[in-house]
């Protein structure tokens, strides 16, 4: 049997698969560092390739530049030997949400949702650490080798801090800033389906370097629109020249070509102007100059008022928006108005029952619609039990306005997934459970978030991480009293970013004794739950973690050696997604449960390679599912 790759995967040798692809001639064998072969690219033959297109040296070209950006480029495509394990006591709803909460470095993070996402993100949004001086950013490690990437990445500082403040008096005050955000922009991009859209929230600091960054990872002919929300209701009077009442919120689309923002919903002061003076049957109108300024040659001619003024003409300048025959046809129809008195120059009826049914999404995002500063912390101070004001956060968004992009990205019912790997309290995953409650939306949330202590611990929680946990516990018993009984995905299955959950046996020959032999023979990490397994196995398989998972207890038999007797033993194997994965993970796997699953013809079955005793075993598996259940992928760990 095939073993499973339990890491995440080598983007770079993805790139190479994609440069084979289009030049397979360039496409070479060298070695790496320990002698082992390895497929690389033939820079030489590649310039060849694309002589008359390529840029070299130290030509003059329009780019953004910073010192580490290939270092960040390099983090972006280095695996990690990684894995999420499942959280399912602090969870809600563990075995039927579709939602996710990630707990860890949201680099990570993405490097672990690869396979399992690819493509498949209608909506991603962030708010990243604006660079003010004061925030904090990732401290990457971007240093090292691959195999010293492998080890350290993720690595906490001297005072055991995973993030560091970036203040304006370090050299590389800007270039940290951009070497933390462009290779999760990379990533992120693989997740977005190729109608997706990410939405960035930022203010003057770096909003630049920002839309620079974005024209390089999703194409400058991808950029959408850059969106100005008004985020105070009034005026900082304490400013020394400026108040800033607003921040920005760039908009990329993953293909522009295949996303549109959808129409809003129609206000109530927008259908108010409509009337029914004359109280037509066909309801509400509003008057419509018929007049235009562009020239419309058939758009000259007299009309005749109902009071029998003639009116030789259109205004000076511009021309009648219909040709005569379409206006007698209005007129004749009654979609004609001359004003109460009949003597009024000629106005098109437009009823609001033919009006279509939204409106044009505009750029300038005003608090009234979208909510401020103070109404997020209002409803952050709702939902969480603060004890330590300081604890609240100061840079957190309206639930509203994240509504509002929801609103935007796609149709509610698609199903669509919703990435924030940035999500601080969790208003993301907030405004998604909210937006799905008030349309009956069916979008899904993945939040990640790093588990960064609060300046104060609460009694309840300690971290930011346990603050959106609060939030959003509050949130769901809140929404689920107000449904009366109506089915809402209101949960999340939460996962911690770990270590793999494969032991580290590889130790150099002067390094190992007996003992130490009879120590490393498990391949699987002590404190491992099978649980732990069948997520790490998820990954690698490239399956969707919020697939349905059903946990089955297989009873049998076996002797005990030294009492020699017969005991009941409980084999427990999962069944996910309606039998797209089996897994049993078992220390001892009988054949008689190896034939029970093959009964099941899953598409795939996954067992443990330590499972089987001896290599005879292991073709007996082989030759049962090659009987039972040919077609189904059979691999173990």
């Amino acid at each position: 049997m095939e073993k499973l790759r339990m890491t995440s995967p080598d983007l770079t040798q993805a790139n190479i698969d994609r440069i084979a692809e289009l030049f397979p001639t360039v496409v070479t064998e060298t070695v790496d560092d320990g002698g082992a072969p390895r497929r690389s690219v033939d820079f030489d033959l590649l310039r060849q390739e694309l002589a008359d297109h390529i840029v070299e040296g130290p030509q003059e070209r329009y780019q953004l530049d910073w010192p580490g950006k290939r270092a960040a480029a390099f983090a972006a495509n280095a695996p990690i030997a990684k894995t999420l394990r499942p959280v399912r006591e602090e969870s809600v709803d563990f075995d039927t949400t579709k939602n996710l909460f990630i707990e860890g470095d949201n680099l990570d993070a993405l490097k672990l949702l690869q396979e399992s996402y690819l493509g498949k993100v209608k909506l991603i949004y962030i708010d990243p650490p604006y660079n003010t001086g004061g925030d904090f950013i990732y401290d990457d490690d971007f240093s090292d080798s691959t195999d010293g990437y492998l080890e350290k990445s993720g690595q906490a500082d001297a005072a055991g801090q995973r993030l560091v403040a970036n203040t304006e008096s370090n050299g590389r005050f800007h270039s940290d800033w951009l070497s933390m955000l462009y290779p999760r922009l990379k990533l992120a991009r693989n997740l977005l389906k190729d109608d997706g859209v990410i939405f960035i929230s930022i203010d003057d600091h770096e909003i630049d370097n920002l839309r620079k960054l974005c024209d390089e990872v999703f194409g400058a002919q991808n950029f959408v629109t850059q969106i100005i929300w008004q985020k105070v209701y009034s005026p900082k009077n304490s400013a020394l020249w400026f108040s800033e009442d607003h921040d920005y919120i760039v908009c990329y689309a993953r293909n522009k070509s295949k996303w549109a923002p959808r129409p809003l919903a129609r206000t109530e002061a927008m259908d108010a102007r409509y009337k029914n003076p004359d109280q037509d049957p066909r309801g509400p109108w509003k008057a419509v100059d018929m007049s235009a300024r562009n020239r419309y040659d058939a758009g000259i001619y007299p009309v005749t008022t109902p009071s029998g003024r003639v009116i030789s003409g259109p205004p000076t300048g511009r021309y009648w928006g219909i040709s005569e025959e379409s206006f007698l046809e209005l007129n004749a129809d009654n979609r004609i108005w001359w004003g109460s008195n009949g003597d009024n120059a000629p106005a098109v009826k437009r009823f609001l029952s033919e009006v279509s049914g939204g409106r044009t999404p505009q750029t300038l995002w005003f608090y009234e619609e979208v909510g401020h500063t103070q109404d997020a912390k209002k409803t952050l101070l709702k939902y969480v039990p603060f004890e330590h004001t300081e604890n609240v956060l100061n840079s957190v968004k309206p639930v509203e306005l994240i509504q509002r992009i929801l609103q935007l990205a796609g149709d509610p019912n698609d199903g669509d997934l919703v990435l924030d790997f940035f999500s601080g309290s969790g208003t993301t995953a907030h405004a998604v459970l909210k937006q799905n409650s008030e349309d009956g939306g069916n979008r899904r949330f993945i939040a990640v978030q790093i588990d960064e202590p609060l300046p104060t611990p609460e009694r309840d929680f300690s971290s930011i991480l346990g603050m959106s946990l609060a939030r959003l516990r509050n949130v769901s018993a809140e929404i689920e009293a107000t449904l009366g009984g109506e089915e809402h995905d209101l949960g999340y299955r939460l996962t911690r970013i770990d270590s793999s959950n494969l032991a580290d046996v590889h130790r150099a020959p002067e390094e190992t004794s007996q003992d130490l032999l009879d120590a490393l023979e498990p391949s699987i990490k002590h404190d491992r739950t099978d649980e732990d397994l069948l997520f790490q196995v998820l990954l690698s398989w490239g399956l969707d973690l919020s697939l349905p998972i059903q946990r089955e207890a297989l009873k049998r038999e076996r002797e005990r050696e030294r009492e020699r007797e017969r005991e009941r033993e409980v084999c427990r194997i999962f069944r996910v997604d309606d039998d797209a994965l089996v897994a049993c993970f078992s220390e001892e796997v009988s054949a008689d449960v190896v034939t029970h699953i093959a009964k099941l013809q899953p598409l795939r079955a996954v067992f443990r390679d330590s499972s089987f005793t001896s290599d005879a075993d292991r073709i007996n598996a082989e030759q049962i599912f090659r009987e039972l259940s040919p077609g189904t992928e059979v691999k173990t760990i």
